[in-house]
């Protein structure tokens, strides 16, 4: 080793070469055959065996000589001994024109100008084709996956595997590159860079896609023609063949995301090399599933390169996978190959063993799986839902904004819910309703909304964010923060501010509001006693009730009950309102409807007890009526009839009627599943049913669930209905 000389070739100053190659250049090169890198150890001359000796004439003569010819038997047969970069290196030399300037630092420099950088400039550029679909050769002396990058101001890429960066060294990239906040950054930190992995390469792509991404564009296009990211394209595109796997299905899936031409050179290539490498069988799980989001952008579902990928996938068994598998797969399925059904023994499969590892699963793999199920529409597999809610619950304070939102979407998409979840949220939501994106607070607010659970903590820190924030939500948002205060019916203590919020949106929005939002936000208000008067009129407009009709395939019976109710409301509750009436083809008959209705029907089993109760209170079945469908739209659950002295009349009897009594039976589905709040629709009947002149008794299930026998429920039958008058025993 004492005869190589291994001198850093940074810090020597660039030799000029004009011409062939004389004894008079044999001390530069010898002074300068050290690495370039400044990691590389490896030495021109270290290719003779000779030991060097002090420099003569006879030296010079002799060494001049055989420098020469080995150079030019290593071009012929020894490319196995040096890396390919060094050998072009050579061969530049070898092949330079007569006169032409070279620097023996560009020589053992990939940088598409000198080192130095004050004295030599090259002047050619790489060139990069457009359409050529040749491949390059992999040289079996390469350890695949590295770039090295010159730190220059027109950075130009090399592959250069004999060095790696270490895993320290990649971390600490890859944290450097989520911290770019724009794809500039990504640019002015690819030029500091001395040596990238090619999975490296492809994450910053990827990062430069997730600034630049907006919609199916990119916001700024010529992002990809800046001198960085050209660079390393092109240079990907040259060395498609010694790209690790990881780095090759990575930097493919990376240019479907930024929209690269699918007939460009470089994607040909990387798919012509992702055929090759998945024809030999020997990719992982979690490169096939990158594969395949590759080409589903690229071909769609119907890619037979894609069979091949979920062919090569349900060859292994899933019990197998590790979790980060699990849910590439997971993924993969979820972004199109698992539609209509597809692979459905694969998913059964993948349930089982997703079951016995939700445990270790963290909030991207837990929001990641929830997604998935809910686009495959994986109602079966409601053991897995339960095992990832309660992983959830572990993971609530950790969710990102995006996940909280998917994992809560999913639990409305099954019909699940948790105490412990509930809780979890309670202490959760106070701390990021002012300072969580918009649409996942709403989120919340929808999932507790559709679950019917009405959480103090949770809505009072809403309705105070709401107040400071509402300014910035979509007309959608601000609909759907509201909507569930009057589905459950309740007022938070700071109500008048939150309700003046609302009034000033719509007076300054208005018309930005879709129909529907617009009539589900103002029908939500009358629910808990909040009458929109200044906007109704606009409601009631008939240029408004056309948009109604154009939004679908004409106005469902939801939306025409919503209608009625809130004119009802209007008549009822705000005499003093003059403004246009609703036309009588927009009215109902009934709010009772089947699936979205806006009365809650009585529960079969307490309505049984309530009526045998009643039977033995007043002597026969014929003195009270069930179901009644009154002639306000409301369905009374029992009506009984009085007369001017009190007495019960027949059901049938329709003349010299004093009073009428609706008894509302009211189960479990009537309220809050974990208060005994009452919900709004329930809330509004009632008040309704007063205002019509009707005596309202209410039998909550919470009170008749304690009588233990038929005495007991014909006393407190008498006491609710007849609190004033003594019973007679039968």
């Amino acid at each position: 080793m004492s005869s190589k000389l291994l001198v850093p070739l940074f810090s020597l100053p660039p030799v000029l070469l004009t011409g062939p190659i004389t004894t008079e250049h044999l001390p530069s090169l010898r002074n300068h055959a050290g690495p370039v890198d400044g990691s590389f150890t490896y030495s021109l001359f270290s290719l003779f065996p000779e030991r060097l000796e002090p420099p003569g004439e006879s030296w010079n003569r002799a060494m001049a000589l055989k420098v020469i010819q080995r150079i030019q038997l290593l071009g012929q047969t020894g490319a196995h001994l040096c890396a390919p970069g060094r050998l072009g290196r050579i061969s530049r030399l070898l092949s330079a024109p007569v006169g032409e300037p070279l620097c023996v630092a560009c020589l053992w420099t990939s940088a598409e100008s000198c080192i130095q950088r004050h004295r030599c400039q090259r002047l050619s550029k790489p060139a990069c084709g457009r359409m050529s679909l040749s491949t390059i050769a992999k040289d079996a002396f390469y350890t695949t996956g590295s770039v090295g990058l010159h730190k220059d101001s027109v950075p130009r890429f090399r592959l250069s595997q004999l060095h790696r960066p270490t895993v320290a060294e990649e971390k600490a990239f890859l944290d450097r590159l989520s911290s770019c906040s724009s794809s500039r950054q990504v640019l002015r930190l690819l030029r500091t860079v001395e040596i990238m992995s090619d999975t490296m390469a492809a994450a910053a792509l990827h990062r430069v896609a997730d600034l630049e991404q907006d919609g199916t564009s990119l916001k700024d296009p010529s992002v990809l023609e800046k001198d960085p990211l050209s660079a390393l394209c092109c240079q990907l595109e040259q060395d498609s063949g010694r790209l690790t796997e990881a780095g090759l299905v990575s930097t493919l899936l990376a240019c479907t995301r930024l929209y690269v031409d699918p007939w460009s050179t470089l994607v040909v290539r990387l798919v012509s090399e992702s055929q090759e490498r998945l024809d030999r069988g020997q990719m992982s799980i979690g490169q096939l599933c990158t594969l395949g989001q590759a080409l589903l952008a690229l071909e769609g579902p119907g890619c037979g390169m894609l069979e091949q990928v979920m062919e090569q996938v349900q060859k292994q068994e899933p019990g197998q996978w590790s979790l980060a598998e699990l849910t590439a797969v997971y993924g993969l399925l979820q972004a199109g190959v698992g539609e209509e059904g597809s692979y459905q023994d694969l998913l059964n499969a993948m349930h089982t063993h997703a079951v016995s590892v939700t445990s270790h699963m963290d909030p991207p793999a837990v929001s990641g799986v929830f997604s998935a199920l809910v686009v495959l529409n994986q109602t079966q597999a409601m053991p897995l839902v339960i095992s990832l809610c309660k992983q959830a619950v572990r993971h609530v304070p950790h969710f990102k904004d995006e996940e909280l939102g998917l994992v809560l979407g999913a639990l409305m998409h099954f019909g699940h819910s948790d105490h412990f979840l509930v809780k979890a949220m309670e202490r959760h939501v106070p701390k990021m309703a002012f300072t969580s994106h918009p649409e996942t607070v709403t989120k919340v607010m929808e999932y507790f909304g559709r679950r019917n659970i009405l959480s103090l903590p949770v809505f009072d820190a809403v309705a105070e964010s709401f107040v400071y924030r509402a300014d910035d939500y979509s007309t959608g948002q601000v609909a759907r923060q509201i909507t569930p205060f009057g589905k459950l019916g309740y007022l938070p203590p700071n109500a008048g501010e939150v309700f003046r919020k609302v009034e000033a949106i719509l007076r300054a929005r208005f018309s930005h509001f879709q129909p529907r939002t617009l009539l589900n936000l103002l029908h939500s208000c009358i629910l808990v006693e909040r009458f929109p008067v200044n906007f109704v009129s606009k409601v009631f407009n008939c240029y408004f009730l056309q948009q109604l009709q154009e939004q679908g395939t004409g106005v469902d019976r939801v939306v025409l009950a919503q209608l009625t109710q809130l004119y009802m409301t209007v008549k009822l509750e705000c005499p003093f309102y003059e403004g246009p009436r609703l036309l009588p083809k927009y009215h109902v008959k009934s709010f009772l409807t089947p699936g979205r209705s806006l009365e809650t029907p009585v529960d079969g089993h307490l309505y049984n007890y309530v009526k045998t109760g009643l039977v033995d209170l007043l002597g026969a079945r014929a003195y009270f009526a069930s179901r009644v469908l009154t002639p306000y739209c409301y369905t009374l659950d029992v009506e009984i009839k009085l007369d001017e002295e009190g007495y019960v009349l027949p059901a049938s009897q329709i003349d010299d009627i004093f009073k009428r009594i609706a008894v509302c039976i009211d189960g479990h589905k009537r309220f809050t599943v974990n208060t005994r709040q009452l919900l709004g629709k329930e809330a509004i009947k009632q008040r309704h049913l007063r205002l019509l002149g009707y005596e309202v008794v209410q039998i909550p299930y919470y009170e008749f669930e304690k009588l233990r026998n038929k005495t007991e429920v014909v006393e407190y039958l008498h006491k609710k209905i007849f609190p004033l008058s003594y019973r007679l025993s039968w």
